[in-house]
């Protein structure tokens, strides 16, 4: 009797690469996004207010 090409014990060592993968892109977008976060907190705590709402008016004047 023929053998199929693929069996069911193949699937799943070709899957956890690509969860691997994608896990790590996950982590990596979640690093990125709290240091922004850190980064954004800590300019807020240095500078005040005031450069972030100028930053924004500047924005806002830019498009119109």
């Amino acid at each position: 009797m023929a053998q199929p090409i693929s069996s069911q014990r193949d699937i799943p060592a070709i899957r956890p690469p690509a969860h691997r993968a994608r896990a790590i892109i996950s982590l990596a977008g979640a690093a990125l996004g709290i240091t922004l976060l850190v980064g954004a907190l800590v300019l807020w705590f240095q500078f005040g207010t005031t450069v972030f709402f100028e930053t924004i008016a500047s924005g806002i004047a830019a498009c119109f």
